[in-house]
């Protein structure tokens, strides 16, 4: 009997893989999203969004008794990101910390590796200037362990400036009014504003005469300026000193031409842009304030999708204060000069062969990752905002790996009776670095062929007037540019100072210039005659030095705070006990409350100034603060057309009567109509003044400077 052997089919079921990934916490989901491309599938990239840690913001949170131990508590709102964090850093096989390559970043990675109980021995650090492909993937291949000298550089500062707000805050509530703040670099900043004002009003102006003539050699003509007597520089201060002048003139007799001189200079490039100096630029060339430059810059930095490339980093970090360049991007730079540009316009000569590994230098200039993805080649990728950023940093790190520009100069003196006037004459030789960053339009000015012992004709003569003008109010630009030079604060901390005393309405901006208010003025006095040292330049720049070196591992900082506050915590105990309450007067209305029939006063908020009943907090009753320009609503010819604001401060003209009229126009109505079109005329902003003109484009009017 046969047996019958039946086989069984065995199915075998593919495992799925249980192979553990490394996990890489950044701080922000862009700078995740870009940086999970290049690590490929082994590795999981989440966001930590920021902090997760820092002191309360109820108390003062620091044991200053004990050595001033910091109380670090989880920040609100961050539980569902800590939950996350902590659940995948169980699943993964290893996790690395890739938050921003200075004190900041450090201190996160730091207080990450808290939650989550990591090892700061362990080598989980990893730090990149700029996010692309090949420098991320460098990185890994070397972690470190955390830098505690740099966290404890961040986390001295972090303490003073606590000690500084929550101790003098609390005494500016009490005597003058709530919600006032104090702080270690923002009272310095005003500091500097409110003596820049002090500077303004104390000014004398002094009376000058400057006398230009029109000479003629020919048929040419060209402009010379009074420069002197026999030979030597003279003021001209007032009138009597222009007719003594002018009576030595014959004007008869020709002038001779007694001295030419003709040199060569250079123009060197600049440098290529620390953060200071791209807030600086950006804030003169684009009109850009310090907050909307460095958010452009982040979103540069942490990766823009350009296409087939894909999310790339396209500037390296933006938080620095050195001019230094790889030797990477110094090597890519000039083989694009030489071969867009011509070699005579790169100051280095691309290098054969490969580069030295590690040329990658972690405390870079801001500059573009790659010089070869040219603005207009990205553009259509790139945000208004983010293309101009990007635009002005390329520029300014191309320019600064050309050479210099060539002028010619003439310098001309022209003599008659031992009166002598200078003639100025210059012409663009070379271009160099111009070519790609012009700091403003180069015009030449051609002086005719003059040459010693020619004479010359006097057309005209025009004896001016002048008065010294006092120092100018500081814009945002030219407040950081002294904050710098000062030592005062650091790349980072200049836009959150800059933001912090115009939200407190300690300053206003008046066309783009710092104004310190009636408010400012006071906290500003208070602060100066209670805590000097918190509005003195040198002590402030001092802590500063001393911040730097203990991030130098040359100082301790448990002690650089200590020697901060025992002098500090004295002048808070004389600033409770003797400092007097302090009465600001509200402004009058000028009308009562139709509620209650109490006087309304002037009251400042969130949103700028408004009207309130002077009752309050019996009588909530408040208005908007209109303000009429004079001019008729040109669509409904009833109401009349207002100032108003949006909630971001940008003033646009609507009609009284809305929402029964909804005119609205974002440029002032002059109250004319069009005589072509008979459109409203407004009156615009302009280059180099201000226009009248129809926004139709039918009509303008002469440009008013």
């Amino acid at each position: 009997m046969a047996t019958k052997t039946t086989t069984k089919n065995k199915t075998t079921k593919r495992k799925r893989s249980t192979t553990k990934k490394k996990l890489v916490i950044v701080e922000s989901p862009a700078k995740a999203k870009t940086i999970s491309k290049y690590l490929g599938r082994t590795y999981s990239v989440i966001a930590s969004k920021g902090h997760i840690r820092d002191l309360p913001k109820s108390r003062m949170g620091i044991e200053i008794e004990n050595d001033f131990t910091p109380d670090y508590i989880s920040i609100r709102g961050k539980g569902d990101t800590i939950k996350t964090l902590k659940t995948e850093a169980k699943k993964a096989k290893e996790v690395f910390l890739a938050s921003d390559p200075d004190r900041e970043g450090e201190a996160i990675a730091w207080h990450v590796a808290h939650i989550l109980n990591l090892d700061v021995n362990d080598h989980n650090r990893v730090t990149f200037n700029e996010i692309t492909k090949e420098t991320v993937k460098d990185a890994f291949k070397h972690p470190r362990t955390i830098d505690m000298n740099l966290v404890n550089a961040q986390q001295a500062r972090r303490i003073i400036d606590r000690l500084v707000g929550y101790s003098i805050s609390p005494i500016l509530w009490k005597k003058v009014k709530k919600g006032l703040s104090a702080g270690r670099v923002q009272s310095v900043a005003l500091w500097i504003i409110i003596q820049r004002e002090r500077e303004i009003q104390k000014f004398q102006p002094e009376e000058y005469w400057t006398i230009d003539g029109v000479f003629k050699k020919g048929r040419s003509q060209f402009k010379a300026n009074f420069y002197g007597l026999d030979g030597k520089k003279t003021a001209l201060k007032n009138n009597d000193a222009v007719q003594a002048v002018l009576s030595r003139i014959d004007p008869k007799d020709d002038f001779t031409i007694t001295d030419v001189k003709k040199r060569e200079k250079k123009r060197q490039p600049p440098r290529p842009f620390t953060t200071s100096t791209l807030q600086q630029d950006a804030n003169k060339k684009l009109r850009f304030r310090t907050g909307r430059t460095m958010m452009a810059a982040q979103q540069l930095y942490e990766g823009i999708n350009i296409g087939k490339e894909g999310s790339q980093g396209l500037i390296t970090y933006m938080r620095t204060d050195s001019t230094r360049i790889s030797a990477g991007a110094k090597h890519e730079a000039a083989t694009f000069l030489h071969e867009n540009y011509g070699a005579e316009y790169a100051t280095n000569h691309p290098r054969k062969g490969k580069l030295p590994e590690g040329v990658q230098d972690a405390h870079e200039a801001v500059r573009p990752t790659s010089v070869l993805r040219t603005p207009q080649s990205i553009e259509k990728y790139l945000t208004k905002d983010q293309y101009k950023l990007y635009n002005l940093i390329w520029s300014r790190f191309v320019a600064s790996q050309m050479t210099p520009a060539i002028v010619d100069t003439e310098t001309v003196t022209i003599d008659q009776n031992g009166v002598d006037y200078r003639a100025n004459g210059s012409k663009l030789k070379f271009e160099g670095y111009l070519k790609v960053y012009a700091a403003g339009k180069e015009k030449d000015n051609v002086l005719p062929d003059l040459k010693p012992n020619d004479s010359v004709r006097l057309v005209n003569n025009q004896p001016d007037q002048h008065f010294t003008q006092p120092p100018a109010r500081y814009t945002e630009a030219a407040l950081i540019k002294t904050l710098e030079e000062n030592g005062v604060g650091r790349p980072s901390t200049y836009a959150p100072t800059l933001m912090t005393i115009q939200k407190r309405y300690y300053v206003k901006l008046e066309a783009r210039r710092f104004v310190p208010t009636e408010l400012g003025e006071i906290v500003n006095k208070l602060i100066e005659e209670y805590f000097p040292d918190i509005v003195n330049v040198d002590f402030t720049a001092d802590i500063e030095g001393q911040l730097d070196e203990i991030e130098e591992a040359k100082r301790q900082w448990v002690a650089v705070v200590n020697e901060f506050y025992q002098p500090f915590s004295k002048e808070v105990s004389h600033a409770e006990k003797k400092m007097e309450d302090v009465q600001i007067k509200e402004p009058l209305a000028g009308f009562n409350c139709e509620i209650c029939g109490a006087p309304m006063v002037e009251k400042m908020g969130k949103y700028g100034k408004f009207f309130a009943c002077s009752r309050f907090p019996d009588c909530r009753n408040t208005q908007t603060i209109v303000k009429e320009i004079g001019v008729t609503c040109p669509k409904c010819h009833q109401g009349q057309v207002i100032e108003r604001k949006t909630k971001k401060k940008r003033t646009f003209y609507g009609c009284s009567r809305y929402p029964d009229c909804d005119f609205v126009s974002w440029d002032k109505p002059v109250g004319r109509d069009c005589p072509k079109c008979h459109h409203f005329l407004v009156n615009k902003k302009v280059r180099g003044g201000w226009q009248i003109l129809c926004p139709n484009g039918d009509y303008e009017e002469s440009i008013i400077k």
